[in-house]
Order: C-alpha cells, then structure tokens, then sequence
C-alpha cells in the first residue's frame, strides 16, 4: 500500500492531540480533587503563587499544572499580568459541580475506567466480562457525576413530562422504582420534585445504594425515598405507576429479564420509562464525538459487565432504537413509542397495552 504522506502526518496530528487529551483528563480529575478550578473561580485569575497557597499545594506542581491547563484552552491565561483564571464557560465546565454543563464526572470516569486495561486485556482474551463491583470506586462515583448534569436539565422538566399523563399522576402520588439507580441521582431528582409520589431505587452495586441512601438521608427524604441492594430480575415490590432505567439496561446482563420482571411489577395502568444514550440503528450513524464518548465507554465498562452476568446479551451503550425496541418486545410490552430525545439521551415508553 502506498501511504499519502500529507494523509499520515494529519493522522498522525490527530492522534498526538488525542495523547494530549488523554494525560489532561489525569490533570482535571487532579485538579478537581484538589480544589484548583474552584479555588480560581472563588478568587479569580490567580498566580501559580496565589493559588498554591490557597489550596496548600506545591506551588511548583501547580505552575506545570496550570500551564498545561492553559495549553489545553481549559483555562485562560494572562501573559501581561502572569495570572491564570477561568472563563464563565470554563467555570461551568469545571467548577461548578451543581450546574448542568458540569463534565468533571466524565473525567473521573475515563480515568477510573481506564485503570482496569490489565484486567480487560485478560477478557478480551477469555471472552470472560468484568462485573461493576471489580472496577475502582471511581467509576461509579464518575458515572453518577457524568449523568447528573443531563438528569438535572431533563428528567423532571421534559422527560416525564413527555410520557403521556405521568407527571400529572406523580404530582398526585404514585409509586416509583427506579432500576440500576447507581447513586441515586436520577431517584432524588424525582423524589425531591414530587412530594406527593414514593420512590425506591434498586442496584446490585452495594457500594452505590449505601451512598444513595446517605444521600436521601441528608436531604430529609428517606422517609419516602430508600435504595435497596437488589438485581434488576428480583427486586420486590408490585404495583409500581412507574418503572424507570435511566442508562442501565444495555449494562444488564439479561435486559429481557430485567424488562419482564419490571411488567409483572406494574400497577395495570403502569409505565417503563427506558433511557438509554443516543444511538442510531447503523454503526455508521454512530461515527460522531457522541458515539466516541459512548462507544469507549461501553467497551471499557459497559459490555464487559453484561458479559460477566447471566445471559450476556451485551447490548452495548449504542444499542440504537430498533434492537431496544426489540428487546421491549420480547419483554412483553405492546405498546412502545419514542417519547422524547435529546443530542445524548432518547427516551422510550413502554405499556403493555
């Protein structure tokens, strides 16, 4: 084969920007952890002196980290004054963990994700999966944090509302289960904007639904909001007005299971809400930054942890439409329709009549 050289050394750009992107992701989870953008953007621009002492870092640690900051654009610099500060769009991005532009968690999570390549390696090799609970804690606490933003701007505000009829009864009071609700984000969310409504969240990650019951406890809502520690083909309960998954059936291992047990859960007028990342049906569809993000995402945690859990079936976070569809329907559920979308999430409604 002949090479184009002008071809090989654009590539080649690419790929040494990607290195770049990859060793600054390290620097974001560390200056998160160390409080670095949230000290620049309580004080604002700031020498590598300055914010040193703010944080009681090294102050040569934190000049190379800053620099390298500022050569990624992830934040400004100053070369009259000396001082590095953030932007308003660098801010939302990096320090405020509350804000719906927030991506700090998506940090955490390919870092976290990344520390398992040894252990993947060996199931790339066996065919063998990788469960959540055998990944660092990072990768929960990252996952949680990723989806956050995306759940804060939509779940109460357009997603439910796009189910027909459903805010309405959960402003009157119904009873939720929240499926592979992780931390608990998705649940609180819920819990804290329908008062009237119960709420209990499963996951058969212990770690998280500890984290997730501190979480309601803090916030006064455990009295009607608990997580328990169950699988998504036997959680108790019946009656349910509504059955959510929020980003979890493609991680589960028999998501037809998992969407059955869910029907026999139903109150008769009940509803399963799927959320699941934007895909289309065709790998080429999927070609896109969204894809990227989802696609790596998956190899690294989601379709390894499907494959270590009966059945396998190994949807993969880019599953698409058709084949959810198909799943819904081999659940049992007649009736399904595309309730809503954004650029990252699509929302399904599913009925059995």
């Amino acid at each position: 084969m002949r090479v184009d050289r002008s071809k090989l050394e654009a590539f080649v750009e690419r790929a040494f920007a990607d290195v770049g992107a990859a060793l600054t992701a390290a620097l974001v989870v560390l200056g998160d952890r160390l409080g670095l953008y949230r000290a620049l953007a309580l004080h604002g621009p700031s020498t590598s002196a300055e914010l040193a002492e703010r944080t009681g870092t090294s102050e040569r640690h934190v000049r190379e980290w800053l620099r390298a900051q500022a050569a990624a654009f992830y934040v400004d610099y100053d070369a009259a004054s000396g001082r590095f500060g953030l932007t308003p769009e660098q801010q939302a991005v990096f320090a405020d963990e509350a804000g719906t532009a927030s991506m700090l968690g998506g940090f955490q999570l390919a870092i976290a994700a990344g520390r398992a390549v040894e252990r993947l390696e060996g199931s790339f090799r066996s065919g063998e999966g990788l469960g959540w609970h055998e990944h660092d804690e990072g990768v929960s606490e990252g996952t949680a944090r990723f989806f956050r933003p995306a759940y804060a701007t939509h779940l109460v505000g357009t997603w439910i509302p796009a189910l027909r009829g459903l805010a309405a009864r959960m402003g009157d009071g119904l009873a939720v289960a929240d499926v592979g609700c992780g931390r608990g984000v998705s649940t609180v969310l819920m819990a804290r904007a329908f008062p009237a409504s119960t709420f209990v969240g499963f996951d058969d990650h212990e770690a998280s639904v500890e984290a997730a019951n501190r979480t309601a406890e803090s916030l006064g809502l455990s009295g009607r909001c608990r997580f328990e520690a169950h699988g998504a083909k036997g959680f108790p309960g019946k009656g349910f007005g509504l059955v959510s998954f929020l980003d979890c059936l493609h991680d589960m291992g028999d998501p037809v299971g998992a969407l059955a047990h869910a029907r026999s859960a139903l109150a008769d007028d009940g509803v399963v809400m799927v959320v699941e990342p934007m895909a289309g049906d065709a790998v080429e569809e999927n070609l896109t930054p969204v894809g990227r993000v989802y696609y790596a995402a998956s190899t690294l945690v989601c379709t390894p942890a499907s494959l270590a859990q009966d059945v396998g079936a190994a949807l993969g976070a880019q599953a698409g439409e058709s084949r959810l569809r198909e799943v819904l329907a081999a659940a049992g559920f007649g009736r399904v329709r595309k309730a809503t979308e954004t650029r990252h999430h699509m929302v399904l409604e599913a009925r059995t009549t």
